[in-house]
């Protein structure tokens, strides 16, 4: 059988068609949204436990020596494998929560696919990340349907996080197909992630219309314009009907590190002085938080920041303060500390004002946000997002009847201000905003793989 598969930076789920509605498939405790995290003993186990535990072998030269040089870190290290030591989801922010200076944690794996100058062992290490976490979700929803699956449809967006055009986008698709490959998936396509938000919307017209689907994702927003309705929603071939889309490495995640960067990590050094009057240097405290990039979470956890970071405390005015920065160091907080923020943001949304604590730097420690603050914080990215609004307009020269909101991050009121500035008195709807694309993936992939 067939389903489609959002592979997203904060969740990932898949979906059948049943009766010719889609059907989203329970991935965890009964919810059919898994949040893309991964929770291991050690970076090597990934590796180890996908060939031990999950059945997927190298498949090639370098595969085998990255395997063999995992297995041997691990046991230098006295650790030996067993079922249930590779967690994903919840399963596995809560090992991270409770035990994060002892284990390897990765949220949002997508995010560095399209990563500039990665390596081609990091390349393979991402392959196989990506890949424990399709084959878990690919074996969960067989159990759930009891039946084998073969295909997928997975989403893309139209540009990855990454700076290198077509190159980083075309990186970043062969990792997500090698992984599905290996994964087990015999048929792979792939659909635009608002291409697909868009056919799921399109089921509920009665009339053509034309349609701006803005797609904003934990790691991207993608904006595509579309003629939807009776006369498009039975083709294969929906080429023609895609008029203009722009899409850039903007998203959730970048709300949350924004937010974090402004608010929380003032408590551990940013914006203080050295004892000559010096400000701080800015990299030190946005690089722990920068989730989503490869380069600044390398340069922060190196073994050379170490002794940069104890002669920080030294000259530091503030040195307690410097002293909570060291603590993210050694025990790598630099997730809670992003997921602080992105708790924050969410109470935000609904309430005037929200108390982070951080006692996991010390005791009783804590700062207050409001939803002034959190605009503030976020200023940037809300202008990125209507300029690629804007960028549409500008490809297509026409305005969409209906502006349509879609993905976990669309659920922001300051983010749905953000595009009626872009495009005022048109009308703005949405749907689910987790499930729409996933809905939309399991229409086209009962089109494609029929």
């Amino acid at each position: 059988m067939h389903i489609g598969f959002d592979y997203g930076t904060a969740n990932c789920s898949v979906a059948n068609m049943d009766n010719g509605q889609p059907n989203l498939i329970p991935l965890e405790n009964g919810r059919p949204y898994l949040p893309s995290t991964l929770c291991a003993p050690t970076r090597e186990s990934v590796t180890e436990y996908l060939y031990r535990f999950m059945g997927v072998a190298p498949t090639d030269i370098l595969g085998e020596q990255m395997l063999r040089q995992a297995i041997n870190a691990n046991r230098d290290e006295d650790i030996e494998l067993a079922k249930g030591d590779l967690r994903f989801g919840q399963a596995a922010l809560d090992w991270y929560l409770g035990d994060p200076e002892d284990v390897y944690y990765i949220k949002s794996p997508k995010s560095f696919l399209g990563a500039s100058g990665l390596r081609d062992g990091q390349v393979r290490f991402f392959e196989d990340l990506v890949c424990a976490m399709m084959a878990n979700i690919k074996q969960t929803a067989e159990i759930e349907l009891n039946q084998d699956i073969t295909a997928a449809m997975i989403g893309r967006p139209i540009n990855f996080q990454g700076i290198g055009g077509d190159k980083a986008n075309q990186q970043a698709e062969s990792i997500l197909r090698n992984a599905a490959s290996r994964a087990g998936f015999k048929q792979v396509e792939f659909q635009f992630e608002p291409v697909a938000a868009g056919l799921e919307f399109e089921s509920t017209l009665n009339k053509n219309t034309l349609v701006l689907v803005v797609d904003i994702g934990g790691g991207t927003t993608d904006c595509s314009l579309l003629e939807m309705g009776p006369d498009w929603i039975n083709k294969t071939d929906r080429t023609a009907s895609l008029l203009a889309h722009s899409g850039e490495r903007v998203g959730g995640n970048d709300l949350d590190i924004h937010l974090a960067f402004r608010k929380v990590m003032p408590l551990l050094g940013f914006g203080s002085q050295t004892t000559k009057g010096i400000d701080l240097p800015l990299s030190q405290f946005w690089n722990p938080i920068a989730i989503n990039n490869v380069a600044a979470q390398t340069d922060f956890y190196s073994t050379a920041n170490r002794a940069a970071l104890n002669q920080l405390k030294m000259d530091a005015a503030e040195a307690d303060k410097v002293a909570h920065l060291l603590k993210v160091y050694r025990d790598t907080l630099g997730h809670h500390l992003v997921r602080q923020a992105e708790e924050g943001k969410m109470a935000l949304s609904e309430q005037p004002q929200h108390r982070a604590m951080l006692d996991i730097l010390e005791q009783g420690l804590f700062v207050d946000m409001t939803q002034m603050d959190l605009e503030q914080a976020i200023e940037a990215p809300m202008k990125k997002i209507e300029q690629l609004v804007q960028e549409v307009m500008a490809q297509s020269g026409r305005l969409p009847d209906v502006i349509y909101m879609t993905g976990g991050s669309a659920r922001s009121p300051l983010l749905k201000a953000s595009v009626e500035r872009a495009l005022p008195n048109v009308p703005i709807v949405s749907g689910s905003y987790f499930g729409s694309v996933t809905s939309g993936l399991a229409r086209w992939a009962d089109r494609v793989f029929k």
